[in-house]
């Protein structure tokens, strides 16, 4: 745990699903209701998995979820970040930077060497912050869907 500023950083609890489930509809990810609270319960016991919160007076204001990753021909693992987002109410707070700092650290203490992430191109406001965060453009990414 860590406080900042006011702003506290630990990890949430299925009890923090509905909020959870508002940043994540914000972020472009409507309908989790049904089955947050599952997915909260899974990350959080995996231990690969870490999910961090960043509260202000008791309220949860910003999430990041990180999958840490063996490397088969690295020495260091990598870690990736898979959702993160702040409320557009505390944009421009710090929240998204204390967030991230708290990633790296936990990153660096898990053996990993970098921090990957997908971001979408119509995130233009993101890519300016990973930018000042000191991320790297990485212009190829692949998927395939398999549903």
């Amino acid at each position: 745990m860590t406080t900042m500023q006011l702003v506290e950083i630990r990890t949430p609890s299925v009890a923090d699903a509905p909020v959870i489930a508002q940043l994540l509809a914000s972020l472009g990810y409507p309908g989790t209701e049904s089955f947050i609270e599952q997915r909260i319960a899974q990350l959080v016991a995996h231990p690969d998995e870490a999910v961090l919160g960043a509260w202000k007076d008791s309220v949860l204001l910003g999430i990041i979820s990180l999958h840490f990753i063996p490397q088969l021909a690295l020495v260091g693992d990598f870690c990736r970040i898979s959702y993160f987002c702040v409320s557009e109410q505390a944009r421009g707070e710090g929240i998204g930077a204390l967030l991230e700092s708290e990633a790296v650290s936990l990153a660096r203490e898990r053996g990993c060497d970098r921090i990957e992430l997908h971001c979408h191109s119509r995130r233009v406001d993101a890519h300016r912050f990973y930018l000042r965060q000191g991320y790297e453009d990485s212009p190829k990414y692949f998927f395939k869907s398999l549903v």
